[in-house]
């Protein structure tokens, strides 16, 4: 997994599959959350995400305040996150 950042901008590229996936990702969005409330999130082609992200992305949302929108590219993870009801919450579109 590959993460790139820019202003408030995140775009992740391979699979979310490792609790070093998910360090990664939070080290770089907690960064960014200290001077931006708005975090655009691509995850372009993971087909799944773990647990642990999952929970982390809520924290954002609910604890952090964080608006939060993350835009992804494969229909299978788009399947996931409607079927956990998640859509809503983190304003995920599919692209």
């Amino acid at each position: 997994m590959d993460i790139l950042a820019s202003s408030n901008r995140v775009t992740i590229k391979g699979n979310i599959k490792s609790i070093q996936d998910y360090q990664k990702i939070k080290d770089v969005i907690d960064e960014i959350a200290k001077t931006n409330k708005h975090i655009t999130l691509n995850i372009e082609d993971s087909i799944s995400v773990t647990s642990s992200v999952i929970g982390y992305f809520n924290k954002l949302v609910l604890k952090d305040n964080i608006d939060l929108q993350i835009n992804v590219g494969d229909e299978q993870l788009m399947e996931l996150f409607q079927d956990l009801n998640l859509v809503s919450l983190f304003k995920i579109k599919k692209v």
